[in-house]
């Protein structure tokens, strides 16, 4: 059974096989998946801020990034958003989710009737004396 991800999803997957540290901040709590994926829509693929997750990244060049850079950029940003198009962006990215979700509940939906199912054959616990 093949899985047919949203567009946008599947673009982020490959992203994050260019950038494998993302997988480490993910697992070990820093950030979450969702945080990453909405920076990631929001600023792209190319911005600076992805450049410390790349794996042939030295750790003295990972230092050099001021975050006077990082705040620049946002304010620039900012400055320079529409947020009508924000609105659409995030739409988007809420309908995603939900399509995500939605397929969840569908996979454990059967298999929590299972259960419920197996507790109401026997409402009530008889023991033989």
């Amino acid at each position: 059974m093949a899985k047919h991800l949203h567009p946008s999803v599947e673009k982020f997957k490959q992203f994050v096989k260019k950038h494998p540290k993302i997988i480490q901040e993910v697992r070990s709590g820093k950030k979450t998946w969702k945080e990453f994926y909405e920076d990631w829509y929001l600023f792209g693929e190319d911005d600076e801020m992805w450049e410390p997750y790349k794996q042939e990244q030295s750790p003295a060049k990972q230092k050099e990034k001021g975050s006077s850079k990082w705040l620049e950029k946002i304010s620039n940003i900012l400055q320079n958003m529409d947020s009508d198009e924000v609105q659409k962006h995030l739409a988007s990215v809420q309908q995603a989710i939900a399509a995500i979700q939605n397929i969840i509940t569908q996979f454990q939906g059967p298999e929590k009737q299972h259960i419920s199912a197996a507790k109401d054959e026997h409402p009530f616990s008889f023991r033989k004396d």
